[in-house]
């Protein structure tokens, strides 16, 4: 696994809306591994690579680039700005954090709520919520307000690092995913289907670039590549969890969002055993991807995902293990260089 370029991608700031400087990293990834790059609507970037021959069919590989994320809604006299959040928060996860606000300048800040030993007894043992919460940005009112307004938007700040076997950050929900299609892409040479991978902007908030990129794009095939929450963290069943992390990349038959096409997940399958990547089934009624918006948008298409098994997803912590990293690197670049089977197998 490529540590360096996973951390780029993972320490960029990207909230829905504002993936500006995740995009840009992309497209100098893209730019050197496909024919052209294509601004798309939404703020999505659409990596073009011919066929080998006569084009036997599109096939579009979608990996967001936006992350959770805050939105300021106002700055007191205290300097202290009060926000909406962006995307699935859990306010546990938030209290503590430093984040930086895009402003008329980066500012950073720091999410604080009440100290602990001025709560009363009841209060301690209540979990905060998002409304309790405030960025102080340790400047007063006035100077606050020089540089921060309504509507600019604020990120985490936290570096990747190694822990134990596994990697962790912010953000690996979706830059892994960023990083898989990136990687694949690169490892890849012109397949017999016209390749489009897309970095999807806006996922975080409603699946909205992928819907209006496939519109646009009209692929045969559409496979997102994202993370799934592993089963096998704190607070999981100690034996039988369907997503384990170091078992591989996870093929994903459900979730909440979409269910795959039967057809590409028995090929992804296939792919996998034909070239020994390790793999494992990912079932649940929880979550989603943009798999949705591949599935349904436009005319429709196939669609399945390929996901990267993550714990404490929606925190700064995240983690995955670099050999299910690796996994979805290959089984994504078998699904580039075969994809076609599922159509003339049709």
């Amino acid at each position: 696994m490529d540590t360096a370029l996973l951390a780029e991608l993972t320490e960029a700031s990207g909230p829905p809306g504002a993936e500006d400087r995740v995009r840009e990293i992309v497209r100098r990834h893209l730019g050197a591994t496909t024919d052209r790059v294509d601004d798309l609507a939404m703020g999505c970037l659409d990596g073009v690579r011919a066929a080998s021959g006569a084009p036997r069919g599109r096939l579009m590989l979608a990996a967001h680039m936006d992350e959770i994320g805050l939105m300021i809604t106002h700055v007191d006299d205290r300097g202290f700005a009060s926000f909406v959040p962006l995307g699935g928060w859990d306010a546990r996860t938030l209290v503590g954090q430093r984040v930086l606000i895009h402003g008329a300048r980066d500012v950073p800040g720091i999410v604080g709520t009440t100290p602990v030993h001025l709560l009363d007894a009841a209060a301690r043992g209540k979990a905060p919520k998002m409304d309790d919460l405030t960025i102080d940005l340790g400047l007063p009112g006035d100077r606050a307000r020089e540089v921060v307004r309504p509507g600019d938007v604020a990120s985490r700040v936290r570096r990747l690092a190694e822990v134990g076997d596994l990697v962790t950050g912010k953000a690996l929900d979706d830059r892994v995913g960023v990083y898989v299609m990136l990687q694949a892409v690169r490892a890849t040479q012109p397949a017999p289907m016209e390749l489009h991978a897309t970095a999807t902007a806006q996922e975080e908030v409603g699946l909205r670039g992928a819907r209006t990129a496939t519109h646009r794009i009209e692929p045969d095939i559409a496979v997102a590549i994202d993370t799934c929450p592993a089963d096998d963290g704190p607070g999981t069943p100690a034996s039988g969890p369907s997503t384990r992390l170091g078992e591989g990349a996870a093929i994903r038959v459900m979730d909440a969002s979409a269910i795959g096409h039967r057809g590409l997940v028995d090929l992804l399958i296939t792919l996998a055993e034909e070239r020994g990547i390790p793999h494992q089934l990912h079932v649940s009624n929880k979550g989603g991807t943009d798999t949705a918006s591949l599935q349904m948008s436009g005319r429709g298409a196939i669609a399945g995902c390929i996901s990267i098994p993550t714990r404490y997803v929606h925190t700064s912590v995240e983690a995955c293990h670099p050999g299910d990293v690796d996994a979805a690197v290959d089984l994504t670049s078998a699904l580039i260089e075969e994809a076609h089977r599922l159509l003339d197998d049709a």
